[in-house]
């Protein structure tokens, strides 16, 4: 796509996330107790908000109204927020889009209740759309796609804990836990936002299947990044799986590649290593010797490919375009 058609398709992304950015500032903001302040202070600034954009032009892909769906969208956001308090406690992650996470600034306790007050504002913004015009019947459909995309966020998050405490390197195992764990709030904020926008049964299968897959392409890239940015530039630790000894894919590509001295090598730095900027550094050297980083890489362009296949099948639109654009930056991004 040449790159005056690509600033045509961002000129509409910044006045949608600006609409969520907005929606988001208002909830919360006139609480006086400690939970409001917390939960405005992990949402607002906002991070990339690919989940509430894809949901709005998910509904307007199929014919939807964007102010009808943007309390789903801001829920979406808020349900994604939650993930990230929690996944920060359980990681014990510090740092969080450049600045201290929720459970570092306020404490465990504080954060935990905070994660679970905006999962269920996640619901309550998509029982709002009511309120907006959506028919009770779309809502409850699109309820009941979130709930089966958390649920699998929860499996997730308990095969990753498995596969973790495993030490195995498992590029199956790896790839159903970024499908569960990472690629459902994608999947389910598309086909939510498909479902309150009235499309047909063909084309919420199609949003679906593009969610779950850009989902994954998503994960793929995001665990690349530890390779390829500093935490300057992704806000969050860059060490973080190396510390947890999490096992991702391009570390699984480099040991089923490598040779027996490089096995050990990476076995030492994940699972034994005392500095965990060490560790890092010496998968960084592997990862680049066995091409796992271009292999990985290109697994996640695959995903991508198949997010975009998907869309096509949807009528030609300006919200059908910025989708496929969006298929394509998820795994371009640095941060």
């Amino acid at each position: 796509m040449p790159v005056h058609d690509s600033l045509l398709l961002l000129d509409d992304v910044e006045p949608l996330g600006q609409l969520v950015a907005d929606e988001l500032e208002k909830r919360w903001a006139d609480g006086t107790g400690a939970l409001d302040a917390i939960c405005h202070y992990s949402l607002v600034p906002t991070g990339k908000l690919f989940r509430p954009i894809l949901l709005l032009d998910s509904a307007r892909a199929v014919g939807g109204d964007a102010a009808a769906v943007l309390p789903a969208a801001a829920g979406a956001e808020c349900g994604h927020v939650a993930s990230l308090i929690h996944d920060d406690i359980i990681d014990q992650d510090d740092l969080r889009r450049g600045r201290p996470s929720v459970q570092n600034k306020y404490g465990i306790n504080d954060a935990i209740v905070a994660g679970d007050a905006l999962l269920f504002d996640h619901f309550a913004s998509l029982a709002e759309c009511r309120q907006t015009g959506v028919p009770d019947s779309r809502v409850a459909a699109a309820l009941e796609a979130v709930a089966r995309a958390g649920l699998d966020l929860c499996r997730g998050q308990s095969l990753e804990a498995e596969l973790t405490a495993s030490r195995r390197f498992d590029a199956a195992t790896y790839l159903q836990v970024a499908m569960l764990k990472t690629a459902a709030f994608f999947r389910g904020s598309c086909e939510s936002g498909a479902l309150l926008g009235g499309g047909s049964p063909d084309q919420v299968e199609a949003l679906r299947l593009y969610g779950e897959s850009i989902g994954t392409a998503f994960q793929i890239h995001d665990d690349l990044l530890a390779y390829l940015s500093k935490s300057d530039v992704t806000g969050k630790p860059d060490i973080s799986d190396v510390q947890n000894g999490r096992v991702t894919l391009p570390v699984i590509i480099a040991y089923e590649a490598g040779t027996a001295e490089q096995r050990q090598q990476i076995s030492n730095a994940l699972f034994f290593s005392a500095d965990p900027e060490q560790g890092l550094t010496a998968l960084t050297k592997i990862t680049s010797e066995t091409g796992a980083v271009a292999a990985a890489s290109r697994m996640a362009r695959t995903y991508a490919e198949t997010a975009k296949n998907a869309v096509l099948t949807l009528p030609a639109s300006p919200s059908r375009d910025r989708l496929i654009f969006f298929a394509d930056a998820v795994i371009s991004r640095d941060y």
